[in-house]
């Protein structure tokens, strides 16, 4: 028998996984490799809410497990995707400035604004009204970080590639039996796919269709990621990820003529130099419209668990969100009733 199941090998399967190596758990990762939102992702990653200049939820302890997590994956893996970059959010108007500067006086935001504005002149970049700098922020590459792991989990034997087949799965008070494993407990973290999923399957995830573009700006070599009305990150050799969209109607993964419109048109609103879009991908986020995530075990068995609804701020989330399942289920560690599935009605557990 080995400790755990985890099904999808995503940014939640992926951190829930290598908290299981951490804690000397047995487990094997069972994954479609089917396209993830995951792999569609900026990837970037920043503190705070950037319309309204407010913390993200929890943000300390986000970061707090997120900068070790991540670090200690690259030496290990002997590869770099996380890769430190300040953002610059393109101030609109002297209101906005004077938004700025109220703002990075919070005691909850100091610490992460910066009180001075960037004049910088950036060629090709339109900002008469300047910047204002963010802290903590950055972007992993998720292609590089996902497929790398995926190659240690295949070279360690503790990877399958299969979709997942619910009609295999059987459970008892003590064990789940999927083919031939037999597992303590398996953890669903299977992003949008989880609406196939049986047993959480009537959990309100949304699904928000978000879409990117890989644009050339030649002879450009900007040294940090703007964020207007969307963002722009360096990833070498003046190469650009232009995102995001969000299309909580559109549930595939086909990148769109409209998709790719409101881009180019906030690119353009950013940019007034010359640019070539290389690449256009597309991927339906795990979103939930009371925008926290989905944690918990099933109402059928306490041998079956959900890690999911990681939306838009996966890259932080997913160290902290596997950290508390895991204490979850394996030091009884209550969840908090903002991040648990038994906030909800169906889903209580009386």
């Amino acid at each position: 028998m080995i400790d755990y199941i985890v099904v999808g090998c995503g940014l939640a399967g992926l951190c829930f996984a290598e908290k299981l190596v951490k804690e000397n758990k047995r487990f094997v990762v069972v994954d479609s490799e089917q396209r993830s939102s995951s792999l569609a992702a900026g990837g970037m990653y920043n503190p705070v809410v950037l319309k309204r200049f407010t913390d993200v939820w929890k943000i300390g302890e986000q970061i707090a497990l997120a900068k070790p997590f991540y670090a200690n994956l690259e030496a290990k893996l002997g590869v770099v995707f996380d890769h430190k970059l300040p953002l610059y959010r393109r101030l609109a108007s002297v209101e906005e400035q004077n938004n700025w500067f109220q703002a990075s006086d919070r005691p909850n935001l100091e610490q992460y604004l910066s009180s001075k504005l960037v004049k910088e002149k950036f060629e090709g970049i339109i900002a008469p009204f300047g910047f204002g700098e963010v802290n903590e922020t950055g972007f992993v590459d998720t292609k590089v970080l996902l497929s790398t792991y995926r190659k240690y989990l295949i070279g360690e034997e503790m990877y399958r590639k299969e979709v997942f087949d619910y009609n295999e799965l059987s459970y008892n008070s003590e064990k789940v039996t999927y083919k031939d494993l037999v597992a303590k407990h398996i953890v669903f973290a299977e992003g949008f796919g989880m609406m196939n999923n049986p047993f959480f399957k009537e959990l309100p995830l949304d699904g928000t269709k978000g879409e990117l573009l890989l644009v050339k700006i030649p002879g450009t070599n900007y040294p940090v990621m703007f964020k207007a009305g969307v963002f722009i990150i360096p990833i070498g050799d003046s190469l650009y990820k232009v995102g995001a969209t969000y299309d909580w109607n559109d549930k595939t993964d086909i990148p769109s003529e409209e998709g790719k419109k409101e881009l180019l048109e906030g690119l353009k609103d950013l940019l007034n130099v010359p640019f070539e879009v290389i690449e256009h991908t597309a991927g339906v986020r795990p979103t939930v419209k009371d925008r926290r995530p989905l944690l918990g075990r099933s109402l059928e068995s306490d041998r079956i668990h959900v890690l999911n609804g990681l939306g838009t701020r996966g890259v932080l989330l997913g160290p902290f969100l596997a950290e508390k399942l895991y204490n979850c289920i394996e030091n009884k560690e209550p969840l908090e009733e903002s991040v648990s599935i038994h906030r909800y009605k169906k889903f209580r557990i009386k």
